[in-house]
């Protein structure tokens, strides 16, 4: 059973038996050292058992040897480190690995590994399913159940870098998380914060903050919030260049719309620490937002912003109604962003025999939103 993240003044209840064992990855540092406060323990009780859990890849407490044996008893008898389990593996022919991992509540969510010669990136999920309704993309199609909780989503993590480390190919290591499987992270904000906050602990997998992304289709009042907690990378899916098609393809926008999300983008970028560029997601759909008054758009969209755009060729799904613009339009549209100055990357399609390119993610979701009935009828870009 999934358990929920206990904050720090519930801790003590657990240690009584009076609720069930804590999954401990559900814990970032400060959870962790308040918990030994609770305990009589000292704090850097915290460091050691972060290091076992996270860096050791340990989930048996009698194995943590420079913890007393009595504290070992107590974990024991009142926590435990829960982990996802793995409902199959597969590996594309292009060496992109996507794993199906159950939840105790019978959803499947999906992670994928693409490995690159200078750097591994580990895709992560945010919830089961997605609480948006994106038209273009095979997660939005599934609907939505819930939030994953953080350790929910620290467990891919987890568990990607331990199988990973039993594979002695090169490049097999995560160097890299971004914050875009399924759902929308922003979303589920405490958890995806406390999530990353583990990713970059030092005693945990310490991933630099240049390697850590959060993708967010663009919830405003959370982009600000991120902003003033964390100093990280952003990454968003735009996908339109007006409010009247961006309507239709992320239907967020209608709450969000564009003056509003890159007034946020420009108070993202003055809040950081670290000026780093902005990526932005832009999907490629054949006759629908790939044409030249598009791309012009785009560039005054963009101006005045240190950003990144990442052109995507469509990865197409069953009955998406969508095609993947030609690559004389992907070109033509690449080389007018390129001729304003603004870096633009295509991005090649990986994973795509596997079901594990961008927007292509799906897993098995109980839908609570009933959002399936909706595809019963023809919505806007499918082909009568």
């Amino acid at each position: 059973m999934t358990i929920a993240y206990l904050q720090p003044d519930t801790l003590s209840l657990a240690l009584r038996g009076s609720v069930q064992k804590q999954n401990l990855l559900d814990f970032d540092r400060e959870a962790f050292e308040a918990w030994f406060a609770e305990m009589g323990e000292k704090s850097f009780r915290a460091t050691q058992l972060i290091k076992w859990i996270h860096q050791f890849g340990v989930t048996d407490f009698q194995q943590m040897n420079n913890l007393p044996k009595i504290l070992r008893q107590s974990l024991e008898q009142n926590a435990t480190v829960e982990n996802l389990q793995v409902a199959s593996d597969a590996l594309s022919a292009d060496g992109t690995r996507k794993w199906l991992l159950q939840l105790a509540d019978g959803n499947v969510i999906e992670t994928v590994f693409i490995p690159e010669e200078s750097r591994g990136t580990l895709c992560i999920s945010s919830q089961a399913g997605c609480a948006l309704d994106c038209s273009f993309c095979a997660t939005g199609r599934q609907g939505f159940n819930r939030n994953l909780t953080t350790g929910e989503i620290i467990s891919q993590l987890w568990l990607a870098s331990q199988l990973l480390d039993k594979d002695s190919k090169p490049g097999r290591k995560i160097t890299n998380v971004v914050m875009m499987g399924m759902g929308e992270p922003l979303l589920n904000f405490d958890n995806v914060v406390r999530a990353m906050r583990i990713m970059m602990d030092d005693f945990a997998y310490g991933l630099s903050k240049r390697r850590v992304t959060v993708s967010t289709a663009g919830v405003v009042p959370a982009m600000d919030r991120l902003a003033d907690m964390l100093d990280m990378r952003l990454a968003v899916s735009l996908h339109a260049t007006n409010d009247e098609l961006r309507n239709k393809l992320v239907p967020l926008n209608k709450k969000y719309p564009l003056k509003e999300l890159f007034q946020a983008c420009h108070r993202f970028v003055d809040k950081q620490k670290a000026r780093y560029r902005i990526t932005f997601e832009y999907v490629l759909l054949d006759g629908v937002n790939d044409k030249p008054e598009h791309a012009r758009e785009l560039v005054r969209l963009l101006k005045g912003l240190p950003a990144l755009l990442n052109l995507i060729p469509f990865n197409p799904f069953e009955g998406s109604g969508y095609k993947t613009s030609s690559a004389k339009a992907i070109k033509c549209f690449s080389e007018q962003l390129h001729k304003a100055g603004i870096t633009t990357v295509i991005r090649k399609t990986r994973g795509e025999d596997i079901d594990a390119a961008c927007g292509q993610l799906a897993g098995k979701i109980h839908d609570k939103s009933r959002r399936s009935r909706r595809f019963e009828k023809p919505r806007f870009g499918m082909k009568q």
